[in-house]
Parts: C-alpha cells; sequence; structure tokens
C-alpha cells in the first residue's frame, strides 16, 4: 500500500507526474523523422529511438515527481516541435494518468495511459510501468504499441540515489507485422551492462533487418546484424582482462561507469542525448525541456484549464525554495481530495473524468483510457475545484 504512505515533500521535484509524462515528447523530431521516410523498417528505427529516447529524461532524475490529483490536466503546445499534449489525472485508486499528444500538421497521434505499479525492496524502490503506448503514424496509417522498461531506484535509504532500466520493451507495428525487440539490460555483476540497450528490427516472416544497440543515457544506433555479430565476436577475443568484485556490505554502489558505447563500424546513429544544463545537478537533474514544463508565460493564465497543475500551489512553492509552505500545501490538497471523495461517496455519485473515456485500445484490445476530445475548444465550465 504505498500510496497510502505519505512521504516527505523532500523526496519530491517540483513536477507533477502529468509533467513528468510529458518528456516522452522531448525527442518529437523522432516521430517527425519517422513520419518521413518512406521505408517501413527505416521508419520502425526511428520509432525505436524515440520509445527509448523517451525514458532518458530518468537518467539521474531520483526525485520523485508529485502524484496527481484527480481530475488535474496539463497541456502543452510547442510549435516549433510541432506537436500540442493534453493529460488527465483519470483515476486515483489505482493512480491512473491517461495524455494524448497530436501533430499540428495532422502527421501522427500519440496516446496511452500510465499506472506505476511501486515495489518496495528493503534498499530500493521498482515501479512496474503498467500501460500501452500507442503511436500512429497517420500518413501511412500504421499504429506501434509498446510498453516502457521496468525503472528502479537505488539506495533509498543509504547511499547515493542511482537509477537503472531494465526488462523486454516490444514494439510493434499493427500495420505490417515488423517487430522491434529492445532489451533493457539490468547492471549485472560487475555493471559491465549499466544501461545497455540491445535489440533487433525484424520483419513479419521473422527476417532480421538491423541490430539495435547503445545507451538509453546517450545514443543508439542500428547495423546490419552481419556486423554486428562479427563485432562481438573480435570484441570477445580481447575481452580476458579480469574483473575485480567489490565488496558490497551498505548501499548497493552504483557501477563506475563503463567505457561508453563502443561503435561498431558501418552503423547508423539513430538517436543522441542532448547534454544537460549546467545548472541541472542543483536543479533536480532536469533537461532544458524539463525545466520549462512549469513556466506560466504570460498570457497563458487565462487560457489554460483551471485544474492544469501549473496552478498547483504545492508545486509552485517547492520551485520558489519555499518547502514548509509546500508541505503544507500539499498536505491541504491531499485533505480537500479525501474530503471531496466522502462527499461523493455519500451523496452516491461517481466521478466522471472530463477529457479521457475508458475503453479498449483498437490495436491491443487492452484496456485503455481513449481522448474523448474538445480540450482545445477551451470551454472549462463545470470543472472540478481541486486546488
Amino acid at each position: 500500500m504505498l500510496e497510502s504512505i505519505t512521504m516527505p515533500i523532500v523526496f519530491n521535484e517540483p513536477l507533477s507526474f502529468l509533467q513528468r509524462i510529458t518528456e516522452y515528447m522531448e525527442h518529437t523530431y523522432l516521430i517527425n523523422r519517422a513520419c518521413s521516410m518512406s521505408d517501413s523498417i527505416e521508419r520502425m528505427q526511428a520509432v525505436a529511438a524515440f520509445a527509448v529516447s523517451a525514458v532518458a529524461s530518468q537518467w539521474d532524475r531520483t526525485g520523485k515527481p508529485f502524484n496527481p490529483l484527480l481530475g488535474e490536466t496539463y497541456e502543452l503546445t510547442r510549435e516549433e516541435q510541432g506537436f500540442r499534449l493534453v493529460s488527465e489525472q483519470v483515476s486515483h485508486h489505482p493512480p491512473v494518468s491517461a495524455f494524448h499528444a497530436e501533430s499540428l500538421v495532422g502527421d501522427f497521434v500519440f496516446h496511452g495511459s500510465i499506472y506505476p505499479k511501486l515495489k518496495f525492496w528493503g534498499k530500493s524502490v521498482e515501479a512496474e510501468p503498467k500501460g500501452t503506448i500507442t503511436l500512429e503514424l497517420l500518413k501511412y496509417n500504421e499504429a506501434y504499441t509498446w510498453s516502457n522498461p521496468y525503472c528502479c531506484v537505488h539506495n533509498i535509504i543509504l547511499g547515493k540515489l542511482w537509477i537503472e532500466q531494465y526488462g523486454t520493451v516490444e514494439i510493434i507495428n499493427h500495420s505490417t507485422g515488423d517487430k522491434c525487440v529492445l532489451n533493457f539490460k539490468p547492471c549485472g555483476m560487475f555493471g559491465k551492462e549499466l544501461h545497455k540497450v540491445e535489440g533487433y528490427i525484424q520483419d513479419k516472416s521473422k527476417k532480421k533487418h538491423c541490430v539495435i544497440y547503445g545507451k538509453w543515457t546517450e545514443c543508439m544506433w542500428s547495423v546490419d546484424p552481419q556486423a554486428y555479430e562479427a563485432h562481438k565476436k573480435s570484441e570477445k577475443k580481447g575481452d580476458n582482462k579480469k574483473n575485480k568484485h567489490v565488496k558490497n556490505d551498505e548501499a548497493d554502489d552504483m557501477p563506475e561507469v563503463q567505457e561508453t558505447v563502443s561503435v561498431v563500424p558501418g552503423s547508423t546513429l539513430l538517436w543522441r542525448i542532448e547534454s544537460r544544463p549546467a545548472h541541472s545537478a542543483t536543479m533536480y537533474n532536469f533537461t532544458n525541456f524539463a525545466m520549462s514544463l512549469n513556466e506560466l508565460e504570460a498570457g497563458l493564465e487565462a487560457v489554460i484549464a483551471p485544474t492544469d497543475c501549473r496552478f498547483r500551489p504545492d508545486i509552485r512553492a517547492m520551485e520558489n525554495g519555499n518547502m514548509d509552505e509546500a508541505s503544507k500545501e500539499k498536505e491541504r490538497l491531499e485533505e480537500k481530495q479525501r474530503a471531496a471523495r466522502k462527499e461523493r461517496a455519500k451523496n452516491e455519485e461517481e466521478w466522471s473524468t472530463r477529457w479521457f473515456q475508458q475503453g479498449s485500445n483498437p490495436f491491443t484490445g487492452s484496456q485503455d483510457w481513449i481522448y474523448s476530445g474538445g480540450y482545445f475548444s477551451r470551454n472549462y465550465q463545470d470543472l472540478p475545484d481541486i486546488y
């Protein structure tokens, strides 16, 4: 029952989880690239790079985003990247965040619902990212679906916090039957595999077209499968160096980051992470993109929905460095949410979502939350008073 434990605010970062999932859009240029490719395998390469880039902002982000309040929303329009997005907290128990992004020129739709399942393992917390992510490339009438890898934060009690992502991510092109299987590797005994991602793209007859490899914290490359195998063999011959194993009593030491990605000759670069701003370490390790997400630009207040998380007083107080006020406001908002829930129960009222409806994903058949439209027509009558 992790959700029912109130964590002290010092563990948080000044963003709502709705803003955190908006960070998937940081590398939208990869979707735009996919839209411009005429070959389905090349499109899959760009989509795979996008799927990896979507979790790249987690690197060193050990602060916990604020849990969204039921009915909380977030919107973001980025003209220069060519998209707009809206998200809504559609359920509180279990917590479910639904989002819908669309291309401003009608090229793609990107949507999903995320409900991370948290498990405590003594020294670490593991998040299993339940929920399907769907990318539709409208020009090609194609739909791709996948789920994110597991994410683990180590040393929550003692030592330096560090993050690991692992598990298999399968991206399926439901129109062509092409499939990309990406293996996010656990760091392993000597940390040799830390941050590594390795996989391949195959067509519907299971023919492998390319190998994809790299690190989710750095870059992803694509290469011909034969060249990759040959490179692996020659590497093995040279790899007889002994590894020292360090005794480890207290904390799960973060492995020393090994030499970065060794590039196989003949590889094509699919994506490279952008460097973070110089003062990122003192700013919750935010990327440039993350730093802009809570900004209330001039004139925006009059436009966005009153449920938008930019209006959340606890997050705003924390951003301004006022921890005591942030803590008080967080408690007040949670209390207000509980009181509203009791009131609904007393009147036997059901909570109704505003912008998303529960339904089944048209491509996987699994349960999903589908955007019902209308958010950007700016009719914000009858929205709940959550702040």
